[in-house]
This record gives structure tokens, C-alpha cells and sequence, in this order.
């Protein structure tokens, strides 16, 4: 299941994608205008956004260049009535990984997303994954070497415990079971298993480096852990 953001300002298309969507497995967050799309990119992790161009408030474009800034390697699918060459180029130029102009093909709009989605995942195109927070020292994980970043410094971590924060990261705001976790780590290259009750000591060291990256590993009682967003 992929997290999806729709920021669209005609309402009957917007609830449209977001039900279609949502019926093919996605969890959905739309979003009617520019300035409110911004906001929930900046607190929230999506996967791939489908975008409008003629946005109210910021336009479609504008948003764009803010979010190649901020999240290179997010997958965007620009929906616009614009369906002149020069208007494409000028979208795929500004960051683009897709176009499609209006009307559309609902089913053609699934097969393009989902192909972005899953060349998102490759090592090759998805580099690093990052989180959005309210603290200038983003956080950025590599999608494959045992590497992450607090801004520029880099954090010094184990094999297991780069697995256990990209596990998180990829999860951002959505829980994380034990079982997923143990799952993962049996995964890994490492020296023998490891006793559900040492994740705990796992989680209290990754607290512990991510003092002021603005985000916090929450305990669900009963459930697992969530990477969350901390209040400013």
C-alpha cells in the first residue's frame, strides 16, 4: 500500500481520484489547493503525488519547483487541461516524472502511477528517503547503504539499527509492529538472531539520535512504534 497525496482543485475530480484510488489499495490524503498541498508535504511522508497545475493560492508549478527543492525523489504525476508540447516540456523540465492532460483515462492514470511508484523503489532512482519536520536538520536515510543524515552531519549507525530507521521512515506516521520489525532484521547480514525484548534498547538509541531532527519514535501500546512528527 502506497501513500498518496492529490492536490486538485475541482472537487468532483478530486473525490473521484481519491475514491479510485483508494479502492486500488492507497491510502489518500487529498488536498484543494496549492497552499494547503504544501502544508501536508511538509508534515507528512507520501510516496508519490498526483498534481494539478492550475492550483489556486500557489499554483501547480510553483509547488513543483518548491518540492524538487525539498523532496527530489518523490514520484509527481502532473494532471493539467494545459495539452500544449511546450506546456509539457516546461512540467517535466520543472521535475516532473509524468504527464497527463485532461480528460484522461482513469485506468492509463493507475498504470502510470504505479509504474513511478515502483521505479521509486529501485536503489538507482530512490537514493534517499527523507521526512518532513519542523526542524531545519532533515532527516535522510540511504535506500540501500546503512547511511543516514541529520542535515549535513552524519549519524553513526548499526546495521540493524539503519534497518530499524528505514523501516520507520518508510512508514512515517503509520505504526510499525514488532513482528515487522523482527521480520526485517532477519533480513539483514548480521551475527545471529535477536530477542524481541532487545528492540526496545534499539528504539531508546535511535531517541537518542534523533534529538533535534524534529521527530519522535511514539510506542503504540499493544501495537508497535510510529515516526512521527514532534510539536514545534
Amino acid at each position: 500500500m502506497s501513500s498518496l497525496l492529490i492536490i486538485e482543485d475541482d472537487e468532483l475530480l478530486r473525490d473521484g481520484l481519491s475514491a479510485q484510488l483508494a479502492q486500488a489499495g492507497h491510502l489518500v490524503t487529498a488536498a484543494a489547493d496549492g497552499e494547503a498541498g504544501q502544508r501536508l508535504l511538509e508534515t507528512q511522508r507520501f510516496d508519490g503525488v498526483v498534481l494539478d497545475l492550475g492550483l489556486p493560492k500557489i499554483s501547480g508549478m510553483e509547488l513543483l519547483h518548491w518540492l524538487r527543492r525539498r523532496l527530489p525523489a518523490l514520484p509527481v504525476l502532473i494532471l493539467t487541461a494545459r495539452d500544449g508540447v511546450d506546456d509539457r516540456v516546461q512540467g517535466l523540465n520543472a521535475g516532473a516524472d509524468d504527464y497527463l492532460t485532461k480528460p484522461f483515462d482513469m485506468a492509463e492514470l493507475q498504470a502510470r502511477l504505479g509504474a513511478l511508484l515502483r521505479r521509486a523503489r529501485l536503489p538507482a532512482f530512490g537514493g534517499s528517503l527523507e521526512v518532513a519536520s519542523h526542524s531545519t536538520r532533515r532527516l535522510r536515510v540511504d535506500a540501500t547503504l546503512p547511511q543516514a543524515w541529520l542535515g549535513d552531519e552524519a549519524l553513526e549507525l548499526t546495521q540493524r539499527e539503519w534497518a530499524l530507521l528505514s523501516l520507520l521512515v518508510t512508514h512515517a506516521g503509520r505504526v510499525v509492529s514488532r513482528e515487522d520489525v523482527l521480520e526485517t532484521w532477519a533480513t539483514e547480514p548480521a551475527d545471529g538472531g535477536v530477542a524481541s525484548n532487545a528492540l526496545e534498547v534499539y528504539i531508546h538509541r535511535l531517541r537518542r539520535k534523533l534529538v533535534d531532527s524534529g521527530l519522535n519514535i511514539r510506542n503504540v501500546r499493544g501495537l508497535g512504534y510510529m515516526l512521527e512528527t514532534s510539536a514545534p
